[in-house]
This record gives structure tokens, C-alpha cells and sequence, in this order.
């Protein structure tokens, strides 16, 4: 692997942290009921993935990025160093740890806050050079490992003159940091609390009333939480749980306990979000998570502290069921959190069952989650990915509708209703023709553009309804029902995008396009690994699937039906 690949593009992560790849090694999962061993199987994790992340610090003499750490395009960043000190820290401070006090990781660390201290603007924020620029909500971001470090390495009773000046030069940073984040504006909803997370660390260290005070006026807005329990962002796979560990924070340093609620609220909820190969849904997200495959690493911080501080068992049973999904390697991020905080080191209280059988209605995100063991579908509106089916790690990612109707017939519903146990999606499209403009509000200069059509009459009004029927099918399957009226011979495709890495059987490609296909037969089948999903009956009345006016093609193995509207047909997904 190139040594830049553990490295985002950004630098900045929800957890300050350099991103390592996704490996399900278990060698080091322990019960809950054993956290000192736990924390030392952390500490060994993060012992291991030093001499990797060691290879991305920049130790070219001079040059312009000098202890900075790149990314994988060879860029230095200051989020990214961040969180390598950090991670460096963590090794530095835990005696079990081959690195206890080494002073070349301190040399190292030393390289890195200096080069933090050189890309720091005057008035103290810095870049997140994919996209903002003197950017306080990124200062954020950087702040929160830089405090954690910070405090991890004051508590050395003994510290050496070398780590008084790293110290030092530090704490330079975070008091101009601290100026930034307390005048400093944000572009999100999550930002507010990622300033507000910075200015009470910062403040724990440097006590200083003004930052309490900024972080008042962002609390004056109130929490941005729905009665589903959902954040205005809707994004579960980063900016949710990022959210919930913000708002721990503040909570837990500024002594504001009424924080707790919003966020118990918010993992309640996920318990229903979650796939049963553990998995987040993400269909609904307003952000860049929206469709990605996400894992529920990011909520174990916020599951851990909530189980022990609420003795909530679900809670708990989720920071036992998100460790025998993810690796040590990946779980070893947390590690400076529980070395910081001696909270979290408690015994968990006793697990209770996650619900793995039900039917939820999310009406504020516009989606029902629906559940039976190992299968479990979402039903979305207001989405043209209006149906996601799972059985273990076969995934159908998503189902989408399309018609040529006047180069806007892409399917997004209206509200779902409901009928007993049937969803109900629908849409309504006019494809109007327009009359002369009305003589007396004719331009003197024919020019288009001041004949707006709003203001002329219309004619030929064509009309096209859709109407989808979703309901269960024998226990875990799914029937989807398509009926479309209106205007005669519109072409109709209906997509199945399934997870790339599959088998497909039962079709035949499309002429062109890659990874598309159209099933004709009775019925197609999608293998995964040793789980498997059929689907079907298949129609091809054309060849048509990239429809005027329609989204591209999802990235997946995607299968069409095709008809002419006014059409009538059903798909059974099991």
C-alpha cells in the first residue's frame, strides 16, 4: 500500500485522525467487561501502525511542508498533522508502549507542531486546502487532537526541557486558534458544534471566559435535532456521530448536562439505521455520505460514553457488537480518548437485545426502515432512490425509476403514505406546450428571454402519474408494484443497482454500457459471497436505460426492466 493511502484528501477527519484501511482482524477483541485489557490491545495497535504513518511526515530539510504529513496527492495538511501528533502522543504517554517517551517521536512531534505553527494565519485558522481557506470550523477540527495531546503530555511529572518547549510551541498555536474559533464563522449546521467542541477544550486548558461566551451564542440556536431523532444534516456515516461526540464534549467540560439528551435522542435512533451486516444507512444523508457505504465506527466513542453514563444496555450492547465488526486497528483512533478521560475505562452495564425485527416510519427524514433478522430494506421519498434492499452482504444499493416524459420523468416521490402494510410513493408530472406571448407585453426586441413562460398560455397538456406499491413479501421479501398512466408510448426504465464485487445471473448486457444490464427472464439472481438475492419477473420492451433527462447510471451492477407507459408491472425482491 502507498504510504500516502492512510492519509484523506483533506487531512481533516470527524476524528482528527489518520484514515487506515478497513480490516477485519478480531486477533485482539475482548469483553466488555475488561477495558485495561482493551486499552492495551489499543495501545499495541497503535504501536504497530507508527512505523507506517512515520513515512508520510514530510523530512525534506527546508522544503515548504517540512513536518507536515501528506496525503496520498502529496500534500501536506494541517488536519492530518494533527492527528499524527496525536497518534504519536498516545504512543508516548502509555507505558506499555514501545514508544514511552521516546524522544524521537518527540523530535518528530516537534517537526510537526513546527510546521503547523508556519501554515497558522495571523489571525490564527487555517486551510482545509480542498475547499475552505483561513477556515475556523477546520481550526476545529485541528484544535480537538492538538488539546487532547496537549493535556495527555502535562500530566508527565517529570518532563523534559524538550518537552516543555514542544509544550510551548503548542500552546502558541491553540491560544491563536483560540482567538480565531471565538470571532470566527462556519458554513453547516455541524460546524457550530465543532467550533464550540474547540473553544471548550481550548478553554480547559487556557481558561478564558470569552471562549465560553462564543460558545453560548452557538447554544443559543438550540440543538438541530427532529422528533426522529435525526440532525438537520441527516448525514449518519459522519456528521451525526461527529455531532453526538461534540456535544459529549462540551457537555462533559462545560458542565452543560441538558447536551446529553440530544444525543442519547440521535443514537436511539441509529439503532433502527443500522444494516444487518452492520452497516449505516445512508440513502437519506443531505451531505457527502449520501449513498456511500459507512460502517458504525464512528458512533463508538458516543455509544461507549452514553452506555456507561445513562447504564443504558443497548448502548452498551452496541460498543460490544461495533468491536466484533471492526478491527482494533481501525478501533485504536479512540485511544486518546480513553487515555484522556478515565470515564470510559468503567465496566459497561449489562447488554440488552438490539431490535433485529421491526418497522419504523422516520416521517422527518422521509423514509421507513423496515427489518427481519438478517434482511432489511429502506423505503425513501423526497429521493430518487426510492427503495435499498439487504440480505447479509448482498446489497441491492438501490432502485430507481425513470421515463422519457419531457426530459424530467426521473421518479421522486411524494410524501409515503401508508395502507396497512402496503407504502405507497407516488408523482405527478404535466408536460405543457406554450402559446404566443400576450401582444400587449411583447418585447420591442424579440429578445427570448423577456418572454417568460410563465406568462404564456399553455396547450396540449400531456399528463403522466406514476403510482409504486411497496409491501412485504413472504416473510423477507419485498413486492414492488409500477403502474403508470397518461401520455401513450413513453419509454420506461426501472433500475436495480447492486453492489459492485457481485455475481448476476439470468440477463443479457446492455449494447454500450458498462456494468448494465436488462432482465427478459422470470427471474435474475445477485450472489455476494454466500448470500444471495432474486429478483424478478423481467421485461424488455427496449434497450433504452439512459432516459433524456434522467440521473447516470448508479455507480453499480445495474439491471433494468423496460416498458412503454401506460404501463402495469411488478418486481418481487427476496
Amino acid at each position: 500500500m502507498h504510504r500516502r493511502n492512510f492519509l484523506s484528501l483533506t487531512g481533516t477527519t470527524t476524528l482528527g485522525l489518520s484514515l487506515l484501511p478497513m480490516i477485519k482482524n478480531h486477533s485482539f477483541i475482548l469483553p466488555e467487561d475488561n477495558p485495561q485489557a482493551f486499552l492495551e490491545a489499543l495501545i499495541k495497535e497503535n504501536d504497530l501502525i507508527i512505523p507506517e504513518l512515520l513515512k508520510t511526515q514530510n523530512t525534506i530539510p527546508y522544503a515548504r511542508g517540512l513536518g507536515g504529513i501528506t496525503n496520498q496527492y502529496d500534500i501536506e495538511t494541517p488536519g492530518g498533522t494533527a492527528g499524527f501528533i496525536q497518534r504519536l502522543t498516545a504512543a508516548f504517554v502509555s507505558p506499555s508502549s514501545t514508544y514511552f517517551q521516546s524522544e524521537d517521536l518527540l523530535d518528530r512531534m516537534q517537526k510537526a507542531v513546527d510546521y503547523l505553527n508556519k501554515v497558522q494565519y495571523s489571525d490564527g485558522t487555517i486551510d482545509l486546502y480542498s475547499t475552505n481557506f483561513h477556515s475556523p470550523p477546520d481550526t476545529g477540527f485541528v484544535v480537538e487532537p492538538l488539546c487532547i495531546s496537549y493535556g495527555l503530555l502535562s500530566r508527565i511529572k517529570k518532563p523534559s526541557e524538550k518537552l516543555i518547549i514542544f509544550l510551548n510551541r503548542m500552546s502558541v498555536f491553540l491560544k491563536k486558534a483560540g482567538e480565531a474559533l471565538r470571532v470566527g464563522g462556519i458554513h453547516t449546521p455541524n460546524h457550530r458544534w465543532v467550533v464550540s467542541m474547540a473553544l471548550a477544550r481550548i478553554h480547559t486548558l487556557f481558561p478564558d471566559s470569552r471562549y465560553v461566551d462564543r460558545v453560548e451564542q452557538w447554544l443559543n440556536e438550540k440543538i438541530d435535532i427532529d422528533p426522529d431523532g435525526q440532525y438537520t444534516e441527516k448525514s449518519t456515516h459522519i456528521y451525526s456521530p461527529l455531532t453526538n461526540r461534540c456535544l459529549i464534549t462540551i457537555a462533559r467540560l462545560l458542565d452543560k448536562p441538558e447536551l446529553y439528551a440530544p444525543v442519547s435522542k440521535n443514537l436511539e435512533m441509529t439503532l433502527y439505521y443500522m444494516h444487518p451486516n452492520g452497516e449505516i444507512a445512508t440513502e437519506a444523508s443531505g451531505r457527502q455520505d449520501k449513498y456511500q457505504t459507512g460502517t458504525l465506527l464512528n458512533y463508538y466513542y458516543s455509544y461507549r460514553y452514553m452506555a456507561l453514563k445513562e447504564k443504558n444496555g443497548q448502548f452498551a450492547a452496541m460498543d460490544s457488537h461495533i468491536r466484533s465488526l471492526i478491527a482494533n486497528r481501525e478501533l485504536s483512533r479512540f485511544l486518546p480518548y480513553f487515555l484522556e478521560d478515565d470515564f470510559l475505562m468503567k465496566s459497561l452495564p449489562k447488554t440488552s437485545a438490539l431490535p433485529d425485527v421491526y418497522r419504523r416510519n422516520f416521517s422527518h427524514s422521509n423514509l421507513i426502515r423496515i427489518r427481519n433478522k438478517e434482511t432489511d430494506a429502506t423505503i425513501l421519498a423526497d429521493n430518487p432512490t426510492f427503495f435499498t434492499y439487504q440480505k447479509g452482504e448482498a446489497v441491492l444499493q438501490g432502485m430507481r425509476l425513470a421515463t422519457a416524459f419531457f426530459g424530467k420523468g426521473q421518479f421522486v416521490s411524494l410524501p409515503i403514505k401508508e395502507e396497512g402494510e402496503t407504502m405507497i410513493l407516488t408523482q405527478e408530472l404535466t408536460g405543457p406546450y406554450y402559446q404566443p406571448f400576450p401582444v400587449e407585453e411583447l418585447p420591442d426586441d424579440g429578445d427570448w428571454e423577456k418572454m417568460p413562460r410563465s406568462k404564456r398560455p399553455q396547450s396540449e397538456v400531456q399528463e403522466l402519474a406514476v403510482r409504486i406499491e411497496i409491501r412485504p413479501h413472504n416473510v423477507r421479501g419485498f413486492k414492488v408494484k409500477v403502474t403508470i398512466n397518461g401520455s401513450r408510448y413513453v419509454p420506461v426504465a426501472l433500475e436495480m443497482g447492486f453492489r459492485p464485487g457481485g455475481i448476476l445471473t439470468g440477463m443479457r448486457t446492455v449494447p454500450g454500457i458498462e456494468n448494465a444490464y436488462i432482465l427478459q427472464g422470470s427471474e435474475g439472481r445477485y450472489q455476494y459471497g454466500n448470500d444471495e438475492i432474486i429478483f424478478g419477473p423481467g421485461n424488455r420492451h427496449h434497450t433504452w436505460t439512459q432516459l433524456r433527462g434522467a440521473l447516470p447510471k448508479l455507480d453499480a451492477e445495474s439491471v433494468y426492466i423496460t416498458y412503454y407507459a401506460p404501463c402495469q408491472f411488478e418486481v418481487i425482491i427476496r
